[in-house]
């Protein structure tokens, strides 16, 4: 029986096109219909080193990696060398035959010569990716037209590029025919319903866009780039101003003031980023000046491993920076809630008026997820609260109230003019007796903070109802718990999960009353030290079950499910 459902992970050499590969056949299956799950890898150095593409592609919704893959595309030894381990059993494997020796097993051999193909058949080597896209889509049935449109697309300035790519793309598809296909794979034609392909990135600018951000500067830094690059094209129709910084503090900086004057700001990093920028993080506290900042998390310290993933930034985003000042602190879970949570994060920061951290990551930022249209008429925006001619007789910018929020003039209003200091001050701004004010100021600081947090929305749960074990995770592990735990109810565990969006502040009563409800708590993440773990800890008074994770790669459901299994057996 043909199955819908085909995990293909892509190896090479950097520079061979394995990326680009990857993505033609993921868009292309999403245009026709289909569901989609990516994760890449990349080596951190311009040309050269090991490239790998993953895609799960499904007629129903998909989650995660998934387990194994189902076709590896050998592009030279090392990836044969790399992967096969993972290919599941009976699984496809193809390759070039004069770059790889593959030994036997219990797998699907298509011996296949790209190079040969693509170097004297086509006279056109760099095509040869493309041969293997197009040979991909002819083998598990995935009509050509849906790539052709995204070559043209790809290369419409190039012409003379086009024509040899789309040449390569229909050998590799006609080639397919020529085989006698052995393997019970294939994407049977779909219904096409509309849904948006977006990567993490992408989600995100487009969320901060609707959500009235017209301000943006950013000093460029893997694998938070593409946010620059993407509203650097979009802010000139909607007047908006985009900044290239010479480095992270000044971008900061610039955000900070693009905000006192009144614009809904962010800038966009990563960890050695956030580092520069956290002395201005508690300017932002201390002066309530609204902002947004996005870490895209990826491995530390230092340099560490500027294309691999971690959510090892946690710990800085809650407590980075001296003295004690609020911030509100997201993790999106999924694509599609990059687009969601970087609105709410806008909406908590404006009417909050404090810093928010956002904190996506290198396999969020890049993976390719589909989602269904947002319905933007919907979408609540909120802006800052403005004094009233009332209010500006007198003007107190940080005057105190029940709810911890001054309202926020803007330069020029009449009436309006305050100072916005770094120093502790008084409800006007002025900072002759900071000593006098300071208690009355830092309580009605958090008091902000507590406000939001009764208005926060309980995070969701999943699982079985009568529960005696409970996995709670943060970011982009939010897929992949919610397959493992699916897994895990339907072997019979009683296990359910939850995953809080807004960690910062923490849904407290939520998430104590679904810890209170279980006897076992597992929290896996992506880190070595467990930093939500701890957080958890401390603020619950438990001792929870850590599983941790840190080279660089997501996890998989099975990795997930094996722990709970672990925990069922031995508990």
């Amino acid at each position: 029986m043909p199955k819908e459902e085909i995990i293909i992970r892509l190896g090479g050499e950097g520079g061979e096109g394995v990326i680009s590969a990857g993505d033609f056949f993921a868009l292309g299956s999403a245009r026709t219909g289909y569901h989609l799950f990516t994760f890449r890898t990349y080596p951190a150095e311009i040309k050269g080193g090991h490239a790998w593409y993953h895609i799960r592609v499904g007629s129903k919704p998909v989650l995660s990696m998934g387990d194994g893959t189902d076709v590896l595309v050998a592009f030279n030894a090392e990836a044969y060398n790399n992967h096969i381990g993972l290919l599941n059993e009976n699984g496809v494997l193809i390759y070039d035959p004069d770059t790889v020796t593959p030994t036997n097993g219990n797998f699907i051999k298509y011996p296949i010569p790209f190079n040969k193909i693509a170097k004297e058949d086509l006279d056109f080597l760099r095509g040869k990716n493309v041969v293997v896209t197009g040979f991909l889509a002819g083998l598990f049935g995935l009509d050509p037209s849906s790539l052709e449109g995204l070559i043209k697309s790809r290369f419409r300035r190039r012409p003379e590029l086009l024509d040899q790519n789309l040449k390569s793309l229909y050998t590799g598809y006609e080639f397919s025919k020529k085989i006698e296909k052995a393997d019970p794979y294939y994407l049977k034609p779909t219904e096409r319903v509309g849904r948006l392909v977006m990567n993490g990135n992408d989600a995100i600018s487009a969320g901060a866009l609707l959500a009235g951000c017209r301000f943006f500067a950013g000093y460029p830094i893997t694998p938070a780039s593409d946010i620059l690059e993407t509203l650097a094209k979009e802010f000139p129709a909607l007047g908006g101003v985009c900044l290239q910084a010479e480095d992270e503090i000044s971008a900061i900086g610039s955000v900070i003031g693009a905000s006192y004057a009144g614009m809904k700001a962010m800038t966009a990093t990563s960890g050695p980023g956030v580092s520069l920028m956290t002395e201005f993080m508690g300017l932002s506290g201390m002066a309530e000046i609204p902002a947004v900042i996005i870490d895209a998390q990826r491995a530390g310290p230092a340099t560490g491993m500027p294309t691999k993933l971690e959510q090892g930034d946690l710990n800085h985003a809650l407590y980075g920076g001296h003295g004690d000042f609020p911030r509100i602190v997201i993790a999106p879970g999924s694509v599609e809630d990059c687009f969601y949570q970087i609105i709410n994060a806008f909406n908590m920061a404006e009417k909050y008026q404090t810093i928010a951290v956002f904190l996506s990551d290198q396999s969020l930022s890049q993976r390719t997820q589909t989602m269904n249209k947002p319905s933007t008429a919907e979408i609540a925006i909120a802006d800052r609260l403005r004094p009233t001619p009332e209010e500006l007789k007198d003007y107190q910018r940080f005057s105190i109230t029940d709810s911890g929020i001054s309202p926020m003039s803007l330069p020029s209003e009449e009436g309006g003019m305050y100072v916005a200091p770094g120093l502790e001050h008084d409800e006007y701004g002025h900072v002759e007796d900071p000593m006098k004010s300071r208690v009355a100021m830092t309580t009605k600081r958090f008091r902000k903070m507590e406000k939001a947090q009764k208005e926060l929305e309980a995070p969701p749960r999943y699982g079985a109802d009568d529960a005696e074990i409970g996995v709670i995770g943060w970011g982009s592990t939010e897929g992949v718990i919610r397959e493992a735990v699916e897994q895990a109810v339907e072997k019979g565990y009683k296990v359910a999960a939850i995953h809080p969006k807004v960690l910062c502040p923490l849904p407290e009563e939520e998430v104590g009353r679904f810890i209170s409800s279980v006897r076992r708590v597992i929290v896996p993440e992506l880190n070595y030290s467990g930093q939500f773990a701890k957080y958890l800890s401390a603020t619950f008074a438990i001792k929870p079950i850590r599983l941790n994770k840190y080279v660089g790669l997501p996890f998989t459901p099975g990795e997930i499910f094996r722990k709970i299994e672990e925990v069922v057996n031995n508990d």
